[in-house]
């Protein structure tokens, strides 16, 4: 948003003006001193004792999260993958996207991003290979980093906790059927961007995350799913939908006849084209 600036007014002062102000400036200049030793004495730091990962951040955001916690040059906590040596499965070849576990993570003055993490890499391979996520994973006929893939659809398109088994649903009703996902979040990831509005020129783009013209799972999660959503993921709700649009908030509707869905979209099409930021699509 731009906004003009106002005109600086000139501010005139008086002689005596000028003198009280000289006068109150060396009050101030003399109780200055003592700031800096009062709080030398009271042992606080200024930077923040922990770092808090949201569920569904993507990598980018975290390493950014990161460099910022530890006071470091943008782009630090990226360059320490290579020496990190996270312990990773082998389909991730190295990415650890999705395995960056949405937690809360104590900062010390010895944290250093490798730490971090690593840290971030051994809460996920905890959670997700502990019995009930692989055993999932196996009963639904994917191993644990398709099912973090999928939770990290599930992540980014449910609207609500209640939403994500049905998302889950339509994403295996849909890799069942041979249709392609279709998701927007997809190419939101591809377009390193988060948005409502998805072009019909959006969903041509040339990326194996286009999940509108590639067929399976997109190669790689596509951002850090918390729990729910990976419970979702190995346990979906049991129904026959393949389309899904989040009209307004509150109100997802999940289908599985497609003129239905043509409808909803229509729906959500006027809420949006009400609003002031002009007409969004759906998928």
């Amino acid at each position: 948003m731009h906004m003009n600036t106002p005109p600086r007014s000139t501010i005139r002062l008086t002689r005596r003006g000028r003198i009280v102000l000289i006068a109150t400036g060396a009050v101030v200049a003399g109780t200055a001193v003592a700031v800096p030793l009062l709080t030398l004495d009271s042992g606080e730091s200024t930077k923040p004792a922990t770092l808090v990962i949201p569920e569904g951040w993507r990598s980018g955001q975290v390493y950014a999260a990161v460099d910022k916690a530890l006071e470091l040059p943008a782009g630090t906590a990226r360059k320490s993958l290579a020496k990190a040596r996270l312990k990773l499965p082998n389909d991730a070849e190295g990415n650890p996207e999705g395995y960056l576990f949405p937690a809360t993570y104590p900062l010390t003055d010895k944290s250093t991003p490798e730490q971090l993490l690593s840290a971030m890499v051994d809460t996920a391979n905890k959670k997700f290979n502990g019995a009930p996520i692989a055993a999932g994973a196996q009963r639904n006929a994917m191993n644990v980093y398709q099912a973090v893939t999928i939770a990290s659809i599930v992540q980014a398109e449910a609207a609500t906790k209640a939403d994500m088994g049905k998302v889950a649903r339509v994403v295996f009703n849909r890799l069942e059927r041979g249709m392609p996902l279709q998701m927007d979040s997809t190419l939101n990831y591809a377009l390193n961007r988060s948005t409502l509005r998805t072009t019909e020129s959006d969903t041509r783009i040339q990326s194996p995350y286009n999940s509108y013209q590639r067929m399976g799972l997109p190669p790689t999660p596509i951002g850090n799913p918390g729990e729910d959503a990976m419970r979702a993921a190995i346990n979906p709700t049991p129904g026959d939908w393949l389309y899904f649009v989040t009209v307004k908030p509150g109100d997802t509707r999940f289908t599985a006849d497609y003129a239905e869905h043509q409808r909803n979209v229509a729906e959500f099409n006027r809420v949006q084209q009400s609003q002031p930021r002009g007409k969004q699509t759906a998928g």
